[in-house]
C-alpha cells in the first residue's frame, strides 16, 4: 500500500519558522436570541404583556474536541539475508520486496507516521548484493519499503559503513529516490547535522516530529577519516544536543532510535537502561525506540520525559525483516514488536483564553509480528495468522505470541487491531546538503 508522502525541501538553516507549531483556530457557534423590533407598535393596554428583553447570552462552553490526535507506528531491523533477496527476487532478475511486506501494510499504511529501520545499506553501483557479515541490500528495498506504508527509515547500525561510504551515499540516494525520510547516517556534515522532520496538520494544528539515530559501533569497520560524519555513534550528550535543538527549532515531539548493545538477550543490559534514563531525565525526548538485538525486548515507562511526564521506551524491538530463527541464532529471533504510540498534542479555544498545548505520547501498545520463512519471507502481524498458515502451524504461531508476550513485559498493552489515520500523509523534509 503506498502512501505517497509528501516531500519538502528543507531550508538553511533548518530553524522552520513556517513549519513551528500553530496555534489552533476553532470555530464557535454562537446562537444569537431574537430582539424586539424596534418599529413594532406598542401593544394596547390590556394586551399581551411586554416581551422583556433576554439577558446577555454567556459565551458558549467548549463543545468540539479541539486535540490533536495521531499515532506513530515503529518496528524492528529490516535485516536482507541473501535468502531474503532471494525471495524478493523476480522472473526477470530484478528484485520486489512487495510480496514479503504486504501481509503487514494494514498496520502500516494505518498509522499516521511509519517509521522502519534500514540496517543493512544498500549496494552501490556496480556491487552485487550481499547477506552476512557484510550486508549490501539491492536498491528495491527502498521502494518496496515506501510502497508497503513506511514514511521514513533510521539507518545508523553496526553495518551502516559494510560497504564503505559508497554504501551509505547509495542507501540515502535510494531512500530519497522511493520519498522516505532517513536518519542516522549522512553524505556530508550539513546532513547529519540535522534531524530528520515529518510535518503532519492535524485539528488545524501544524505538528512536526523530529527522528534521531544513533549506532553503538560499525563492528570494527572504519569510519573514513575524512568523513567522520557519515555515521552517527553513540554519545548520550550529543543525541541530548541534538534534541535540544530540534526543540529550539520547533519540534513540538522528538523520538530517537538507537541501535545498541548485546544481541539475542531479551533483558536491557546496564548500557541500554543508561542510555535510555539518561534520554528521560534530559526531558526533551518522548519516544526511545531500541534496536540490534535481533530478538523482542520490554517496553516500559521511565521517569521524566517532557513535562516530567515519563517516556516511553522499547528497548528492542527484535526484528521486522531477516532469515533469523532458532535454527541459526535462537527462538525469538524471527519475531518482533510493531510498536503504535499514541500522540495527544491538547488544542486552543482562543474564544475562551486557553491555548494551544504540548504534544505528548499518552501511551504505547506493541504488535507481535514474525516472518514466515517457509512461505518466503512473508511478513505477519501473529494476530492475523492466529489460525496458522500453509508452513506454520497454529501452534507454532501461538508459541511465537507467547515469546513475544513474555519478552514485551506489561507496562504496556498488546494491540490486536490496525491503527487508523487520523488525517492526511506526513510532509517528509528533506534534509539539507552542504553541497
Amino acid at each position: 500500500m503506498t502512501r505517497h508522502a509528501r516531500t519538502l525541501p528543507a531550508t538553511r538553516p533548518w530553524i522552520l519558522a513556517g513549519l513551528a507549531t500553530a496555534g489552533l483556530a476553532v470555530a464557535l457557534s454562537v446562537v444569537l436570541l431574537g430582539a424586539p423590533d424596534p418599529g413594532a407598535a406598542t401593544p394596547p393596554p390590556g394586551g399581551p404583556a411586554a416581551v422583556e428583553a433576554p439577558s446577555p447570552t454567556p459565551s458558549p462552553t467548549p463543545t468540539a474536541d479541539p486535540d490533536a490526535r495521531l499515532t506513530i507506528v515503529a518496528a524492528g531491523d529490516v535485516l536482507p539475508h541473501l535468502p531474503v533477496i532471494g525471495s524478493a527476487r523476480a522472473a526477470d532478475g530484478a528484485y520486489d520486496f512487495a510480496p514479503l511486506l504486504a501481509p503487514l501494510g494494514a498496520w502500516v499504511s494505518g498509522a499516521d507516521l511509519a517509521l522502519c529501520h534500514l540496517e543493512a545499506p544498500v549496494a552501490p553501483p556496480g556491487a552485487r548484493p550481499s547477506g552476512y557479515p557484510m550486508f549490501a541490500s539491492p536498491v528495491e528495498i527502498a521502494q518496496g519499503l515506501a510502497d508497503a506504508g513506511w514514511d521514513g527509515c533510521s539507518t545508523a547500525s553496526n553495518h551502516s559503513v559494510d560497504k564503505g561510504f559508497a554504501g551509505v551515499a547509495a542507501t540515502l540516494d535510494a531512500l530519497d529516490a522511493a520519498g522516505l525520510g532517513h536518519v542516522g547516517t549522512a553524505r556530508d556534515a550539513v546532513e547529519q547535522g540535522e534531524p530528520q522532520l515529518y510535518v503532519l496538520e492535524r485539528s488545524g494544528r501544524r505538528l512536526t516530529i523530529a527522528h534521531l539515530a544513533a549506532t553503538y559501533g560499525t563492528n570494527g569497520m572504519p569510519v573514513e577519516d575524512d568523513k567522520p560524519w557519515s555515521v552517527n555513534l553513540l554519545e548520550t550528550t550529543r543525541l541530548i544536543a541534538q534534541a535540544q535543538a530540534a526543540r529550539d527549532a520547533g519540534a513540538d515531539l522528538v523520538v530517537a532510535s538507537v541501535h545498541c548493545c548485546v544481541e539475542y538477550v531479551t533483558a536491557p543490559t546496564a548500557r541500554q537502561v543508561e542510555v535510555a534514563q539518561a534520554l528521560a531525565d534530559s526531558q526533551l525526548v518522548d519516544l526511545l525506540i531500541g534496536h540490534h538485538a535481533h530478538v523482542p525486548q520490554p517496553v516500559a515507562r521511565l521517569e521524566g520525559g517532557p513535562g516530567g511526564e515519563g517516556m516511553w521506551v522499547a528497548y528492542g524491538l527484535g526484528n521486522m525483516l531477516s532469515n533469523q530463527d532458532d535454527e541459526c541464532c535462537v527462538a525469538g529471533t524471527e519475531s518482533g514488536l510493531l510498536l503504535t504510540a499514541q500522540v495527544t498534542a491538547t488544542g486552543a479555544f482562543p474564544a475562551h483564553g486557553i491555548e494551544a498545548g504540548p504534544a505528548r505520547v499518552t501511551g504505547v501498545e506493541w504488535t507481535p509480528t514474525t516472518v514466515d520463512r517457509n512461505a518466503g519471507h512473508r511478513l505477519h502481524a501473529l494476530v492475523d495468522i492466529a489460525a496458522g498458515t500453509d508452513t506454520l502451524s497454529a501452534a507454532e504461531v501461538e508459541a511465537r505470541v507467547e515469546r513475544v508476550r513474555r519478552a514485551a513485559g506489561q507496562e504496556a498493552a498488546e494491540r490486536t487491531t490496525p491503527a487508523t489515520p487520523t488525517g492526511d500523509l506526513p510532509t517528509v523534509v528533506t534534509r539539507s546538503r552542504g553541497e
